[in-house]
Parts: C-alpha cells; sequence; structure tokens
C-alpha cells in the first residue's frame, strides 16, 4: 500500500511530535523540538506523509523573508530509503512557491541517508558543512505573475511517474527534452531547441500528462490556457489570448499548454467570420512571437489532427506533431502494476483484458476495482486485503473502451500522414 503526502493539520500535532521523538537518534536537526513545534503552531509550511490514518513521515520548515529553512525532516524507519524524502521536500516546495520563499536550505547534524533524499529533490551540499540549499524555479515577482496565469510549480517527478508508454517517452525525451535542457550541446551539434510541438492522438491517451511532466523535467512552470475561457472572456477572445501571452512574455521560463487546441485553431476554409474564427488568426500571430525567446515551449494538444487549420500546424510555427496512442502490453503492464499489487493480482491477466484501453481507461477501471473491495469490507463484513483480480477483470468488463477499431485506424492514418517527428 502506498503513502500519501497532504498539508499538515493542527489534528497532526500529536502524531507528528511522537514521529520526530522516534527518529531524533538517526535524524537529527540542528533545530531543536521545541523550536519545531513553535513553527508547527505558527503554521509555517509543513506537509505530511500519510498511510492508513498514520502519520508515517513530516517536513516542517520556517520561513524568514525569501529563505525557509528546514526545520525538521523525519521518516518513520520502515519508509526510509524508498523515495519519501525527496517526495515530501518537493511537496514543501510546492508549498513554499505561493508564500514567494526564493532559497530551501537544510542543514544536517551530520552526513547520513537523508543527504540521498535532498540530493534527489535538486538540492545542492555546500562544501565543509553538511549545509544543503536549492533555489525555488521562480521569485516572487515571477510568481505573482504565475498566479495571475493560474499556473503552477509541478513536482520534479512527474516525469518518472509517468508508467509505461516508453516509445512516447523516449521520443519526447530525445527531440523536445534533451534540447531543452542541454542547449550549449544542442548549439554545438546545429540543433535548434524546439519552441512549440503538437501533441494528438485519442481521447485519454495521457496527452495532458506528458504536458505536465515535460515541465516538471525541465524543472519550469506549467501554464494551462482554456480555449473555454478564451472564448467566454467579455473582452473577446481575440483580445484575451493577446493579454495572456502578453503576461506570459513576463515568465523568464515557462511550458504554456493549450488543450483541444481544435477549439481555437480550427480549420477556416469558407465558414463564415467568427470570434473563433478571429482567434485562430490571432493565435498565428502568437505563435511566431512565441518562438522568439529561449526557454519557453508552447505544447498545444487535439483528439482530432485534421480539423486544425493547416496554416497552424506547418513547420517553421511547430517543430514537431507527436503521436500519443494507446498503451502497448509493456506500458499496459507498467501502467496496470502502479494500482494492483502483483503479488496478488494476475497483473498479465488485466494486461491482456485490456488491450484497448487508454491510461486513464485503466485508472478508472483500477479505482472501481479498489471501490468494489472497499464496499465489500465496508459495508459487507469481509476483511480483506485489497482488491483481487476477479475485481479488477469485473471493472474492465464493465467498462467501455473510447478506442474502437475505427478510432484506432484512424489514429494510424494521422500517424502515418501527418506526424511531424
Amino acid at each position: 500500500m502506498r503513502w500519501f503526502i497532504r498539508d499538515y493539520h493542527d489534528d497532526d500535532l500529536e502524531a507528528v511530535v511522537r514521529l520526530l521523538d522516534a527518529t531524533k537518534v538517526h535524524q537529527g536537526s540542528v533545530f531543536g523540538l521545541a523550536e519545531v513545534i513553535a513553527a508547527l503552531r505558527d503554521d509555517q509550511p509543513a506537509v505530511v506523509a500519510v498511510l492508513n490514518d498514520e502519520v508515517v513521515g513530516a517536513v516542517v520548515s520556517t520561513v524568514s523573508g525569501d529563505r525557509a529553512w528546514v526545520a525538521r525532516l523525519a521518516i518513520a524507519e520502515e519508509w526510509r530509503g524508498k523515495g519519501m524524502a525527496s517526495a515530501l521536500l518537493l511537496s514543501l516546495e510546492s508549498a513554499l512557491v505561493e508564500v514567494r520563499v526564493r532559497m530551501l536550505s537544510y542543514v544536517l547534524p551530520e552526513e547520513e541517508m537523508l543527504a540521498d533524499g535532498l540530493a534527489n529533490a535538486g538540492f545542492t551540499r555546500r562544501p565543509a558543512v553538511a549545509y544543503f540549499d536549492k533555489v525555488v524555479s521562480v521569485d516572487s515577482a515571477q510568481a505573482d505573475v504565475l498566479s495571475e496565469l493560474g499556473g503552477q510549480v509541478l513536482p520534479a517527478r512527474l516525469w518518472d511517474d509517468l508508467a509505461g508508454m516508453h516509445r512516447e517517452k523516449d521520443l519526447i525525451e530525445r527531440r523536445v527534452v534533451a534540447p531543452l535542457d542541454r542547449p550549449e550541446i544542442a548549439a554545438r551539434h546545429g540543433v535548434m531547441p524546439p519552441r512549440a510541438v503538437v501533441l494528438f492522438g485519442p481521447p485519454g491517451t495521457g496527452k495532458t500528462s506528458f504536458a505536465r511532466a515535460i515541465a516538471s523535467r525541465l524543472g519550469w512552470p506549467f501554464v494551462e490556457v482554456l480555449p473555454s475561457a478564451l472564448l467566454a472572456d467579455p473582452a473577446g477572445p481575440a483580445a484575451a489570448l493577446r493579454a495572456t501571452f502578453d503576461r506570459i512574455r513576463r515568465l523568464e521560463r515557462v511550458l504554456v499548454f493549450i488543450d483541444e487546441v481544435e477549439e481555437i485553431a480550427a480549420a477556416r476554409g469558407d465558414r463564415p467570420t467568427s470570434p473563433a474564427h478571429g482567434l485562430t488568426n490571432e493565435l498565428l500571430k502568437v505563435v511566431p512571437a512565441f518562438r522568439q525567446h529561449d526557454e519557453r515551449l508552447l505544447v498545444c494538444a487535439t483528439n482530432d489532427l485534421r480539423s486544425l487549420d493547416t496554416a497552424f500546424t506547418r513547420p517553421g510555427r511547430f517543430d514537431y506533431v507527436i503521436p500519443i496512442g494507446t498503451p502497448d502490453a509493456a506500458a499496459r503492464q507498467a501502467i496496470w502494476s502502479r494500482y494492483a499489487d502483483a503479488s496478488s493480482v494476475d497483473i498479465d491477466q488485466l494486461v491482456a483484458a485490456s488491450e484497448s484501453f487508454t491510461p486513464a481507461e485503466i485508472e478508472h477501471a483500477a479505482r472501481v476495482a479498489s471501490q468494489m473491495s472497499f464496499e465489500r469490507s465496508v459495508f459487507g463484513g469481509q476483511d480483506g486485503i485489497g482488491p483481487t483480480s476477479a475485481d479488477y477483470l469485473a471493472a474492465i468488463a464493465d467498462s467501455r473502451p473510447s478506442v474502437t477499431d475505427d478510432v484506432r485506424a484512424s489514429f494510424e492514418r494521422d500517424v502515418a500522414e501527418l506526424a511531424r517527428l
């Protein structure tokens, strides 16, 4: 069973203090227990890891100006070395961005295993002392702009958390992430880092997850532009789009994501002029201007590539047009392994039964199976350890996959005729 991370609540105080006391010998801090408790009572940023309603991990900070100090990072012994330290620190960082912290620091009283968790969370060890610090990805001015845009700094592990889809991940890593992450090497080889890409594929295949994971992998803020919000803006959709990208221009680095971009970039053809028509024209102006800046990437996603205006997707505006299809057997194996316990469930059987499922549909089937198991335990009086193979297979059988043979054939034609890799 997997722990989950949430913000600290006042009701957690007793449990956190017990954890701090139980781990003080091996997980010490330059901050005393009284200082840590004072920070918690003063509503300083803190997050906890919880398993079965028990606090098994906690990180507490104290903020001074634009710097935050990690007052204590405590993890139950059985969970040490399993990724909890970095997960807690990354979750804390997201909370600190909201209070305009620029630098997060941690001083260890001695070298020990927590140093690995700090390194995994992006901290740098300073010479001579066990002193770690990390520059938070946006400063206070940038945070204000990000807040205006409804953007966010995403956890740094989203790329690693993308289960399966190895073909798509490898392609995106090579074509998109690597040139942006290593621009000096790219320049030596004459490679221009991409500025805009289109992801296309059937609904539920993970296009949004890939966009968020790319931002996470690069460590860039993530801003989503919603076509529905633009179309409903009282100032008019074209003006709203222009104002949005004017604000985006104030960010030093950013990944901008537009889902269902066909709503604002549909083929114009001979159809009458409409607000959406004007928005398409404005978007065609915005993309070249956006491309003029380093450390910015526009990712657009669509379920219907052929509905997009051909002027929108041509080379010069978008560097790559990348297909995101349904997961193959290896990818389904990886996805199912995230939700089902392989020690008690036949994963291979689930993989075979969910051949045409998207990642979203696999997640839904897993959720349904978990709910069945939960209700059987709570309302049926049958104590069990979790969902069985039968629960998962029943959930799969009740599902209606959205990728039919016709949808798959259409997608394969689009890959053959329109993809640009």
